[in-house]
């Protein structure tokens, strides 16, 4: 599959429940061998967007196109899809449930039992083939979860909140996994409320609020379009100079640094003079870039959004 297929086609889809209108006018394309990040707060639609491309539900309008064909049976045997609602039979043993679901996809049986050897391997978990749902913890459930949605080796993944579960070790761990099939030319789209782990894996995002697409495109012209005169400044002294709404519109303070936003149209090296000829003491001046967490905010807004979850960040204080 070349890197420059496209995997997926949204013309235009619009889905209504009644008088309720869970998504509106949504469009945006896949190129294979990208990761794509589908964002925004509960309830804006991204669940059912991810219902219609699996072929779960229909949209009412537009059109949805995968490797070049509207979605059939066969499609769907080319997609992996791991929804948030996670689902284990909890007295079967994991790997007559690998066995099951890799049937589900048509993977005959002997290559089935290699893959899940390979996975389990792969994941550490190895040594629970034989054990049972309720054996396992949560972050050991939502791998074997994983693993059942991998084992058909799927051109097209799809991951709704894929590290639920997991600790800090195992995020890294699985970004790591997920990574290996970007490498391999396959499609992935995730949504997720890790904002800075969107950041590291995504090439492209879409942001959708309340039912439609707010801003979308590589995660690089995103982020260009929405940059501002952004500062992070690590001084002692130059109070009246940060407090100068002329120059300064905003400032966050961090544990050891703080965020300057410069008032518009002001060029930085302007707020730098300013200081040095106030006599404060810089040790740190750069000029830094929005994150994904800032773009969130500034179009979705705090109050009618669930906010995401940021390791790092202009306003993650």
């Amino acid at each position: 599959m070349s890197e420059l297929a496209t995997t997926l086609r949204v013309d235009h889809i619009t889905k209504r429940f009644g008088d309720f209108t869970a998504v509106e006018d949504l469009s945006f394309e896949l190129k294979a061998g990208r990761v794509f990040g589908f964002l925004g707060p509960n309830g804006a639609g991204k669940t059912t967007t991810i219902r219609m491309i699996v072929g779960i539900t229909a949209p009412d309008e537009g059109r949805i196109e995968l490797f070049g064909e509207t979605m059939s049976s066969k499609l769907q045997d080319r997609i992996g899809y791991l929804p948030e609602e996670r689902g284990l039979y909890k007295k079967m043993k994991i790997v007559d449930q690998l066995r099951y679901f890799a049937a589900l996809k048509n993977v005959p049986a002997n290559v089935a039992e290699k893959r899940i050897d390979r996975w389990l391997e792969r994941l550490g978990l190895g040594a629970w083939k034989d054990k049972k749902t309720t054996d396992l913890s949560k972050g050991m459930q939502q791998k074997i979860q994983f693993i059942s949605t991998v084992l058909h080796d799927p051109d097209l993944l799809i991951l709704d909140e894929p590290f639920s579960g997991l600790d800090p070790v195992n995020v890294e761990f699985m970004i790591e996994v997920l990574s290996e099939f970007r490498d391999q030319h396959k499609t992935l789209i995730f949504s997720t409320h890790l904002m800075e782990t969107a950041e590291r894996l995504c090439h492209d995002i879409i942001l959708i609020n309340k039912s439609r697409k707010v801003v979308g495109g590589s995660l690089r012209e995103v982020k260009a379009s929405y940059g501002k005169n952004l500062i992070a400044l690590r001084v002692t002294g130059g109070d009246a100079v940060l407090n100068d709404r002329a120059i300064v519109a905003r400032v966050d303070e961090h544990a050891d640094e703080m965020y300057v936003e410069l008032t518009d149209g002001v060029d930085p090296q302007l707020l730098l003079k300013r200081l040095i000829d106030s006599g404060a003491h810089i040790s740190k001046f750069e000029q830094v870039e929005p994150t994904l967490n800032d773009i969130f905010i500034e179009l979705v807004g705090g109050s009618e959004a669930e906010t995401p979850v940021l390791a790092g960040g202009a306003h993650a204080a």
